[in-house]
């Protein structure tokens, strides 16, 4: 079948996205704190990944006798590792460092002269309306950046390109490809999405214990795949 080289390639890749805990573990917590257009978060990081994929893979094929490619792709796990982590700490600092809510009294000049408290936040829809588009970009762009770290790291991304080599002609390789490609773009925009629905509803709901648990244990784990990579890497 024709389209079986560009079915295998999907499978496989997104096979590949699902199964690491590190790819994972790397957009849960900017997905969390986005919630809206959560999609973007995973689709940048697929973009990002194939990038390294590519920057490593023209090394390796022009320079492998020049470069020390795998050097390059020892260190590139080890600043990834450093990323997560980083990642996890700044949604903790998220989370331990939000404004607290203010209480303010109000006088009313009635029949009789007394005072009680309303308990509100302030949250002007224009400046959360800016803000909110600022998280986006910034996580949109960090998303980009590790994804393209995880392209990097790793020669072993090599394997899950090596049945090209079985194709009978250029055709089916270069669909075996952009399957892979695909594959890996829908795959993280999907968990993205699936991802920022359930941290939106739980916003919505206004519960605000069970919200900043999610945004805890998705720091938590990108922290916790961090520190194994990282262990595993030196």
């Amino acid at each position: 079948m024709i389209i079986f080289p560009l079915v295998t390639g999907i499978l496989a890749s997104m096979l590949h996205v699902i199964s690491g805990p590190d790819h994972l573990a790397a957009v849960t917590p900017l997905v969390i704190e986005t919630k809206r257009k959560a999609w973007k978060i995973g689709l940048f990081w697929g973009l990002g990944h194939l990038l390294g994929m590519l920057l490593i893979g023209v090394l390796f094929l022009l320079f492998k006798d020049f470069i020390p490619v795998e050097s390059i792709s020892k260190y590139s796990e080890q600043l990834v590792a450093i990323v997560l982590i980083g990642v996890g700490l700044w949604a903790f600092y998220r989370i331990f460092n939000e404004k607290k809510k203010h209480l303010h009294p109000h006088v009313h000049h009635e029949s009789e002269t007394y005072a009680h408290i309303h308990e509100h936040e302030h949250n002007h829809e224009e400046g959360h309306h800016h803000t909110h588009n600022k998280i986006v970009k910034q996580n949109i762009l960090s998303s980009l950046g590790i994804g393209f770290l995880h392209g990097l790291a790793g020669v072993a991304h090599f394997l899950l390109l090596l049945p090209v080599l079985g194709f009978e002609n250029n055709s089916e390789s270069i669909q075996y490809i952009i399957g892979f490609a695909v594959g890996t773009i829908l795959a993280m925009s999907v968990y993205a999405l699936i991802l920022g629905k359930i941290a939106s509803y739980s916003k919505d709901q206004h519960n605000g214990n069970f919200f900043k648990g999610i945004r805890f244990a998705g720091g938590l784990f990108a922290i916790v795949i961090g520190f194994y990579w990282l262990y595993l890497s030196l």
